[in-house]
């Protein structure tokens, strides 16, 4: 076996967390290398809209490969009661996973990260002052700290102890049309309040192809393919050949789930950072990625254990201010909106409640900062107990 690789920070894959990860590690002077199981560009099953929070964050390290950009929302309750709104300013940018990726991983190499490709890990831990990572292959990497942002199946979030409050099921079809179709949807996405309990699916316009997709709670697989089925039919797609099929888990983290372990450290969807009731994860991929990359930089350059500590409690200290609280927010809304959907729907199709979902789009309204508001804190309370 050779002899084992010493860096300053080590990363477990190479998607938005790890990626985020690596560029702010590398930026400030660490070694660092990440690693991932396959090779970029790759697909990746993921609505890909950008909230403005992603936009930020990516916009300092890439230019978006965006797709479409979007201005119109057409939302439907089960199929019905359709109206669109429409917003002068845009909304969300549309990606394709594989080029917003790939644009990531070039950002961090480009800053001094390097990168092994189709290099499974097979187990991480930490020995003798160093966390350490073993491939598929049996060769040992080491380094004075290590991020873990390999997904929610992955070793990091076993290591870590991450454990899961909310798995959702997520299908998705990646459907090319003709020009005539994806001229009917530029500029305009679409959501629909699903027949499961907090339930919905969507339409994402992506020039000529667009995503198609619903989620739901795990455990009802067969009916949520025939939402999908269904809902697809009645837009008038199930005639275009899918290009992809595919699903997915996503995964809450419990509360009080440990973001940190030793000199390791959990980011992405391997820490269960998700907004739990629109699952959008990319912000929080970004966001805490590039919390995670710059503690285990500052805790690679500490001159001791306790500089070490207290660089890499920085991250989960960052997370508890910036994103946790988001989170809690999204969990509340997700339980009054599985009870009444309707009334969601209905509040969508108001001004304020347009004004309110065209905010939290476009990042200029958190979450928090809605439920936080007098009159929406009360509605959420009463509908959480009906």
């Amino acid at each position: 076996m050779a002899e084992a690789q010493e860096w300053d920070v080590l990363i477990v894959g190479a998607g938005p967390a790890g990626l985020a990860a690596a560029q702010a590690a590398a930026a400030r002077g660490a070694r660092t290398l990440v690693v991932e199981r396959a090779a970029h560009p790759r697909y990746k099953t993921c609505g890909g809209g950008l909230i403005g929070f992603s936009l930020a964050a990516a916009g300092r390290l890439i230019e978006v490969p965006a797709r479409d950009t979007i201005h119109a929302v057409t939302a439907t309750l089960r199929g019905r009661r359709e109206f669109t709104r429409q917003d002068g300013d845009p909304l969300l940018a549309m990606v394709v996973r594989e080029e917003f990726d790939d644009a990531l991983c070039k950002a961090a190499t480009g800053t001094g990260a390097a990168l092994m490709e189709r290099s499974p890990v097979r187990a991480i831990g930490e020995a003798d002052g160093l966390a350490w990572a073993r491939l598929a292959d049996g060769t040992m990497l080491r380094a004075r700290a290590l991020v873990g942002a390999d997904g929610s199946a992955g070793v990091s979030a076993r290591y870590a102890g991450v454990r899961f409050r909310q798995v959702d099921l997520g299908l998705e079809l990646e459907i090319p049309v003709p020009a005539p179709v994806a001229a009917q949807w530029r500029g305009r996405l679409m959501l629909d309040w699903g027949p499961l309990p907090g339930s919905y699916g969507w339409v994402f316009p992506k020039g000529d192809r667009l995503t198609v997709g619903v989620i739901a709670a795990r455990g009802q697989g067969e009916r949520t393919r025939q939402y999908l089925r269904d809902f697809t039919a009645r837009l008038g797609l199930s005639g275009y050949p899918a290009e992809r099929d595919s699903g997915h888990l996503t995964h809450c983290r419990a509360g009080d789930s440990p973001l940190r372990r030793g000199r390791v450290l959990v980011a992405g969807d391997a820490a269960g950072l998700l907004e739990p009731w629109t699952r959008e994860g990319i912000s929080f991929a970004l966001r805490s990625g590039t919390m995670a990359g710059a503690a285990a930089a500052d805790a690679a350059a500490a001159p001791d254990q306790d500089h070490l500590d207290r660089a890499l409690d920085g991250y989960p200290a960052a997370a508890g201010r910036e994103l946790i609280p988001e989170m809690a927010a999204g969990r509340r809304l997700l339980v009054a909106f599985t009870r009444h959907p309707g009334a969601f729907h209905t509040g969508l199709a108001s001004g304020q409640g347009w004004h309110a979902f065209a905010r939290f789009c476009r990042s200029e309204l958190t979450f928090q900062a809605l439920v936080s508001r007098p009159p929406v804190n009360a509605a959420l309370s009463l509908m959480s107990r009906f």
